[in-house]
Formats: structure tokens, sequence, C-alpha cells
């Protein structure tokens, strides 16, 4: 099984379809701009292809198609969630980050970001999103058993898991300079 739990090495040269994956609040869009300006990979954020400016969102086919225009492409780093997608993105990429950071740490971070201007988000949330606050809560029990069974379906993978930011800020700027 081709897997880094946690690595601080690996070569990011072979990466050209990468997922970034973890609990709302985790930091995956920050980790996805740093990747992003590290390797010059085109980055794409679920939540502004879902998600528009009025708050309401595309239909599930249009979201579909526009996922399989983007996994179709030579090269990608892929920021969202999306458990419906899980499969169909880990099946096309050949690198995953994995964000696996504690309920309090991604608590902190939906909280955090209550009216900061995001580059992943078409609005500035003015409070916190109930919704998101039960999302975060069951991640754990939802989300996490979804994934982990998949990176044992695809082990052909790159999987890079962090436990805490501090691993991924480490990685990211000693492996990508």
């Amino acid at each position: 099984m081709k897997k880094q739990e946690s690595s601080l090495t690996g070569k990011f040269d072979d990466m050209k379809k990468v997922l970034v994956l973890g609990c709302s609040g985790s930091g995956k869009s920050t980790f996805s701009i740093k990747l992003h300006e590290k390797t010059g990979l085109p980055l794409y954020h679920l939540d502004n292809i879902w998600w528009k400016a009025d708050r309401s969102h595309i239909s599930r086919e249009e979201f579909d198609e526009r996922l399989s225009d983007l996994v179709g492409q030579d090269s990608w780093i892929i920021d969202g969630d999306y458990s419906r997608t899980y499969e169909k993105r880990i099946a096309a990429c050949d690198t995953i980050f994995f964000l696996d950071y504690g309920q309090n740490v991604c608590m902190e971070g939906i909280a955090g970001r209550v009216g900061q201007d995001r580059p992943d988000m078409p609005w500035t949330e003015d409070t916190l999103d109930p919704e998101l606050v039960e999302l975060v809560k069951n991640y754990e029990t939802d989300n996490k058993p979804v994934l982990r069974e998949l990176f044992s379906k695809y082990p052909d993978k790159n999987l890079i898991t962090f436990h805490t930011r501090k691993e991924a800020e480490k990685w990211i700027t000693k492996e990508l300079h």
C-alpha cells in the first residue's frame, strides 16, 4: 500500500490530481491555497461550485456534471468534503491530503471564520450556522468511517494524513520549498 500517514517526506512532483479532505473548519481551503501557490496546480473549491452568492445552490445534476468535467482534467487540486462525491473524486485522484483534526479544532475553525471574507465561499458568514455545527459534531461517526473504507479500497493513492495544523504547516513549508 502506497500510504503516508503524517509523513514529512514525499514528492509533490508526482502530484497532478490532488484532493484535500477533512471536516468543516479543518482548514482545507487554507491548505489548498498554499498547495496551489507552491505547485501551480489549478485549484477548485467545491463550495464555490455548489453555492451561489444568494446562498442558494445549483442542482445536484449540474454539480455532478461540473465535478465530472473537473476530475476529467489533466491536473487539479479539489478542496471540499462533499461526502456524496467521495468515491468519484478518490477514484480519479493520485494524492489525498486528509486533515484529520479533532472536533474542537474544527469547531474553532468554523467559529473563527464568521465575519471573514473567504476565497472558497461566495458570501461571508455573519453567524455560526447550526447545520454546520452539527456536521462538525457528527463528522467522526458519519464521514470518517466512510473515508477510511475508501482509503482502503484505493490503496494505490498517495494518502498523506495530518493530525494537527502544525504538522500540515511543517509539511507544506518543508516539502514545497
